[in-house]
């Protein structure tokens, strides 16, 4: 990249803001193709980096949640199920797991929420963990069995679920909504061993 040292940082730090590309271009007088262009090549190198540091990990406890996103468009709850629907685009989630003691992001996962990403995250958390740590997740379905396939009796999983007041809204759609409402009760399942804390609130 031919730009200079201080304006990649200030791009990639209206971009770690939460800036739009084209709102990037503007403010930096840079064009949009170029933010682009290193965006990528930023993210690339921290991707890179992050799966050479992160691995051979001992910890003790294990939090694990998904970040909402989308790319292209939002999905259109009045517009019913595509027959093909793309893997690329519309409702995106990203999975992280963050060791409770550190606040490290020990792995991640972007894609749809579905049972396959769910197990490509477990797998790979599974690999970069050392023993058997306690893992805490939401109540999404998927997670309860590949915790139990990936990591086997040798770990404790706990689960904890969340109901949401709400407003014109049913329950379901309150709860996967980006900004929930607030939690009016909690409920704690121990899935697998005994859990000595199930509890999501770092990662959140």
């Amino acid at each position: 990249n031919n730009l200079p040292r201080e304006k990649q940082i200030e791009i990639i730090a209206a971009l770690c803001e939460g800036v739009g590309q084209r709102a990037v271009s503007r403010l930096t007088g840079t064009d949009r193709k170029t933010v682009a262009r290193l965006a990528l090549a930023v993210g690339t190198g921290c991707a890179e980096l992050h799966d050479r540091m992160m691995v051979g990990l001992r910890v003790h406890r294990i939090e694990c949640d998904e970040l909402w996103a989308y790319v292209g468009h939002k999905r259109n709850p009045q517009a019913g199920p595509k027959r093909h629907p793309s893997p690329v685009r519309g409702d995106q989630y990203t999975y992280v797991a963050l060791a409770s003691s550190t606040r490290a992001i020990i792995g991640y996962r972007t894609g749809q929420r579905t049972a396959d990403t769910t197990d490509d995250f477990i797998q790979d958390l599974r690999q970069r963990v050392i023993g058997a740590p306690e893992i805490s997740t939401d109540g999404l379905h998927y997670y309860k069995r590949s915790v139990r396939e990936v990591f086997g009796g040798k770990s404790a999983h706990g689960v904890i679920n969340k109901t949401y007041s709400v407003t014109h809204l049913n329950v379901t759609e309150a709860s996967r909504r980006y900004s929930p409402a607030a939690v009016v009760a909690v409920e704690r399942v121990a899935e697998l061993g005994e859990p000595e804390q199930i509890s999501t609130s770092y990662v959140e």
